[in-house]
């Protein structure tokens, strides 16, 4: 499908990859999202921002059925991806994390090799018929994060062996080999020093090439420099969505402005 669409004055807007409609979350009595309607465009990072405890990070690890592995969550709502619902029973969920992708507040390679890190999702998936598209797959997707020249003479040594700004974009390779058309990322900075937190957000804008990115960020920074869109949400509400720029610069609901001039939060 092409990436962009006409509209009737001829400019180009990107194709939406994800939609989510009236989407509510429950843990147990606990009402933690409210009726959230959000587009998420493909080619486009969209950052969700707003104080802790807000609902950005439940809502996330919905557009990719993590909640399904907490028994007292219950989702409501359409959440579709190209136009399919996510959470038709027919839907393996297993299937759905190798396209919608995810990568973790802290980074969490396995404790396996830098190579069977990569290679774990591509083989419980059949993507590789033969050890040489395996290779193949696991250079393209640690080339893809940036890491390729740091690790490529040792792929046999254990991920957890590496620096956290590497174990992160290790996880981000692992994250990108099974093929995804979205990537999430819960906070993928927050445990990484200065150094390490610019590499994986310039690493961000060139994923943005191939693929839809979602990241959960608390730095508000963080959001204007590697986002196009961004969310705001508070107390469980999507309280104003649309363009970086614009949200930062002149937002119109007033608790937006409040939070971006750190008078809430």
């Amino acid at each position: 499908m092409n990436d962009m669409r006409l509209t009737e004055r001829g400019v180009e807007t990107k194709q939406i990859k994800m939609k989510a409609r009236g989407v509510e979350v429950f843990y147990g009595d606990t009402h933690a999202i409210k009726s959230v309607d959000v587009d998420i465009e493909d080619h486009t990072v969209t950052a969700f921002i707003g104080p802790s405890g807000c609902g950005k990070s439940t809502f996330l690890r919905c557009l990719n059925r993590m909640n399904d592995t907490i028994d007292i969550c219950r989702v409501t709502g359409d959440i579709h991806l190209d136009g399919e619902d996510i959470y038709d029973p027919r839907i393996d969920p297993v299937q759905l994390r190798a396209k919608v992708g995810m990568v973790f507040q802290k980074p969490n390679p396995f404790p396996k090799s830098i190579y069977d890190n990569v290679a774990y999702g591509p083989k419980i998936h059949g993507l590789a018929r033969t050890k040489a598209e395996l290779d193949e797959i696991v250079e393209k997707s640690l080339r893809r994060a940036a890491i390729w020249n740091e690790v490529k003479d040792r792929l046999d040594a254990p991920g957890t062996g590496l620096s956290g700004g590497q174990q992160q974009r290790l996880c981000i390779a692992r994250a990108v080999a099974t093929g995804p058309e979205v990537l999430l990322m819960d906070e993928p900075c927050s445990a990484l020093d200065p150094i390490a937190t610019a590499q994986v957000e310039e690493l961000i804008d060139e994923l943005r090439q191939s693929y839809s990115v979602v990241i959960v960020t608390h730095s508000m920074q963080q959001a204007a420099r590697v986002s196009q869109k961004t969310a705001f949400f508070h107390l469980g509400t999507l309280v104003e969505f649309g363009e970086t720029s614009k949200i930062f610069t002149n937002p119109e609901d007033p608790r937006t402005e409040s939070y971006i001039t750190g008078r809430i939060g």
